[in-house]
């Protein structure tokens, strides 16, 4: 959720350009990334005022307390605009330079699902197949999951990821046929629910069709082909880089490091990547460009198509608009945003937050690296589009007419409901105060308004707009799943 605060205790924002009045040593740098001429980035640069997206990205770290940013603008098959904003260390002052390492969090399951969806255009696995076909020493019910399901997140796990693990890279294969079948909380193939869990068992099946390590096949078949040369999985390798640190604060609080670094290999193909906006920019400009970047097929166009087609809906909204009636494909969001079709996906992880946007028939992306745990910058993502793609003016929706609810109805909702998780569960209730139902989830409690058939909103302080979620009735016609944002509750008891 966001917050706001009066950045009080935060250090001076840097706000110095690497992109649009380049010195000769960035420019130099720019150039050997993109394989472009001085005067191309010269006259993109100078079709657009970035100022107003400087000026967005300013304020939001301010207003959420996070000591630093990367940022990075790309059009058709070049980065037009890139920059580093504030620190990279609040101890030392050193300011964000956009070379820089972040941890990328949830954006590493666009490339776990590139690598497996490319495994498949090779003929390797078929998707639609039971993963016990390829894996042996899974449980029961795991072994009869099929890579689509787990990719499209519809494969009923619970959430969670290990955050602190072993480092031994045959850990994966370890942990995953150590899971037995209580990961299991929905019927699989029926109801999106997010679950790291699946990319992690993902990066296994990848791992056992190409007989090498994930972060090999990784490195090998995606990072090097892209030219994303500074992006690992091994902290060893990313600490030979220039590297950011994360953070954590609350809207009040000083900014303080966050120690240790997390990691466990096993979460590796859930999120624990390190990379840089410069790397993630050739990924856009490849995913965008029909897999070609430099003048090479580096992505089949067969891959980018399975990642970015619809697989399943995303019932759960947020109060942002990301997602809003959104899909889920492969490791991607994807949704209709003002007017323009845009796949997505956020990252958060201790000490870092990531947006990985992409608005693929205007070829464009914005991607925003942040050094403070779960910080998602959509204002400066959506000043970013502005500036550069033809979106609809942003009007304000009327507030939607409050339908009535009989006692009947109202007792229906009522109950506690919970998403299982490795670490610990997510939890929810509904209940009724004076004949007003509520809910109350991640630390708030407000009144609810029925606003559609299964559909409901709240209004929470600090979030803006309505929080919209959505209750659906199970076999017994209950009330048994809640829908809050990406992930799926469901109903454990009646409230008494």
């Amino acid at each position: 959720m966001m917050t706001t605060h009066d950045g009080k205790g935060m250090g001076k924002l840097s706000s110095r350009p690497t992109a649009v009045i380049p010195s000769f040593r960035a420019l130099l740098s720019l150039l050997l990334i993109l394989g472009a001429p001085l005067r191309s980035v010269f006259a993109q640069q100078s079709q657009k005022d970035f100022a107003p997206l400087e000026k967005a990205a300013l304020d939001e770290l301010r207003e959420t307390n996070t000591p630093g940013a990367a940022v990075a603008v790309v059009s058709g098959d070049r980065i037009v605009y890139v920059k580093g904003f504030g620190v990279s260390n609040v101890e030392t002052g050193t300011p964000v330079e956009p070379a820089m390492l972040f941890r990328t969090g949830s954006v590493g399951k666009m490339f776990t699902a590139a690598l497996l969806t490319s495994l498949a255009e090779e003929g390797k696995i078929k998707l639609d197949e039971p993963i016990g076909n390829y894996i042996r020493g899974l449980s029961p019910k795991l072994s009869q999951v099929t890579s689509h399901q787990l990719l499209s997140g519809t494969a009923g796990l619970i959430d969670g990821e290990p955050l602190y693990g072993p480092q031994d890279e045959s850990a994966l294969a370890k942990t995953v046929r150590s899971w037995n079948d209580d990961i299991f909380f929905l019927e699989p193939g029926k109801l999106y629910s997010y679950s790291n869990l699946g990319f992690i068992i993902a990066g296994l099946v990848a791992e056992e069709i190409g007989s090498k390590s994930y972060a090999d096949l990784m490195s090998e078949r995606i990072f090097a082909p892209l030219g994303m040369k500074s992006t690992t999985f091994r902290p060893t390798m990313a600490m030979t880089r220039p590297l950011s640190q994360g953070h954590d604060s609350d809207s009040n609080s000083k900014p303080v490091v966050h120690r240790p670094f997390v990691e466990s290999t096993p979460s590796w193909p859930a999120g624990f990547m390190y990379s840089n906006v410069y790397d993630l920019a050739r990924f856009a400009i490849a995913f965008m460009n029909g897999g070609k970047i430099d003048g090479r097929q580096v992505l089949s166009p067969a891959v980018i198509g399975m990642m970015s087609t619809p697989h399943a809906d995303i019932l759960g909204e947020n109060p942002s608009g990301w997602p809003r009636n959104g899909k889920y494909g492969y490791g991607l969001i994807i949704q209709n945003f003002r007017g323009v079709r845009m796949v997505w996906h956020g990252g958060s992880i201790a000490g870092f937050g990531a947006m990985f946007v992409m608005a693929p028939q205007q070829r464009f992306a914005v991607i925003i690296l942040c050094n403070k745990t779960a910080r998602w910058m959509f204002q400066t993502a959506e000043k970013a589009m502005e500036i550069m793609l033809p979106l609809e003016a942003e009007v304000e929706a009327p507030p939607k007419q409050s339908l009535p609810m009989g006692a009947a109805e109202k007792a229906n909702y009522v109950g506690k409901y919970m998403r299982p998780g490795t670490e610990r569960p997510e939890t929810a209730e509904i209940f009724l105060k004076e004949d007003q139902l509520y809910l109350r989830a991640y630390g708030f409690e407000q009144p609810i308004t029925k606003i559609g058939v299964n559909s409901f909103s709240v209004t929470v302080p600090g979030l803006r707009g309505a929080w919209i979620f959505k209750l659906l009735p199970g076999a017994t016609g209950k009330a048994d799943y809640l829908f809050l944002s990406l992930g799926v509750m469901k109903r454990v008891r009646d409230s008494k």
